[in-house]
């Protein structure tokens, strides 16, 4: 029964991570308060956290398995493929000057409810106000991008890896809005930058719990890897026929009232 009782929890954490990676609300923030609710926390579990966003992860690759396998074949005869070899070069690039350096002081001091929850509610009123002040796109697909652009919503997505709970993808499809990226190119690119910049993180933090896992471990990680593919993949297909008709503000409401229960959570149990 005990063993259940993980798996279960398991299956929760990779519903929670593959739902919120590629959404517009942070899976920082859900994965604490979720791991806080499911009583999971330990270096185990810190490795598991890992896992799964690689299956979230993968469903990008999945997904687009038809278009990156293009690039690879087209590499030196197209431009377009090499445009978009080099945007995600340059937009990676940001977060890996400035986050590598940065990740143990912030995870130390900025990974607690109240700066979450605080950059919650900010990401929630920037996109309503790039929102109200949207104007017609000048870049409708991610083919299309130009390489300052790219390197431009790279420095938007270091604004995820320094304080918690902006969210990466809110961050870069944000930046995409405001620097004239249509919804779809904004949000498309936003998934194929995690690729660069999660992958890397993962591999990171990997080489550090490795030796703490046993074969034991194997049904655990393995429920909550193919959990997260999955529920990634359907979260990516919809959330782009949702973009390509209408706004992100109902995001915006969401991630303003997910980071008011967070300071009412962790204010009622005195835990900021």
């Amino acid at each position: 029964m005990e063993h259940l009782v993980v798996l279960v929890k398991a299956a929760l954490m990779g519903v929670v991570e593959g739902v919120t990676e590629f959404l517009p609300v942070s899976s920082t923030g859900h994965l604490i308060l979720a791991g806080d609710l499911l009583g999971f926390a330990g270096p185990k579990e810190n490795a598991f956290l890992v896992i799964i966003q690689v299956g979230a992860i993968l469903a990008v690759l999945w997904l687009y398995r038809g278009k990156f396998l293009r690039v690879a074949r087209n590499l030196r005869s197209d431009p377009a493929a090499r445009r978009l070899v080099f945007n995600l070069g340059l937009g990676t690039l940001p977060a890996v000057v400035i986050g590598l350096p940065t990740e143990r002081w912030i995870e130390a001091h900025l990974f607690r409810p109240l700066p979450v929850a605080i950059a919650f509610a900010a990401g929630g009123g920037a996109i309503l106000w790039v929102e109200a002040r949207r104007r017609k796109p000048a870049v409708l697909g991610v083919d299309d991008i130009p390489l300052g652009t790219a390197l431009a919503v790279g420095c938007f997505q270091v604004l995820a890896v320094v304080f918690p709970g902006v969210s990466r993808s809110g961050a870069t499809i944000i930046g995409g809005l405001l620097l004239g990226l249509s919804r779809t190119a904004a949000a498309e690119f936003s998934f194929f930058l995690a690729i660069p910049a999660l992958l890397g993180a993962s591999l990171v933090k990997y080489k550090n719990v490795y030796p703490l896992l046993t074969a034991q471990d194997f049904p655990f990680f393995a429920v909550g890897f193919l959990v997260s593919f999955v529920a990634a993949m359907l979260v990516i297909r919809g959330f782009l026929a949702y973009v390509s008709r209408r706004s992100f503000a109902p995001f915006a409401w969401y991630r303003i009232a997910f980071g008011a229960l967070l300071l009412y959570v962790y204010g009622v149990q005195g835990t900021f």
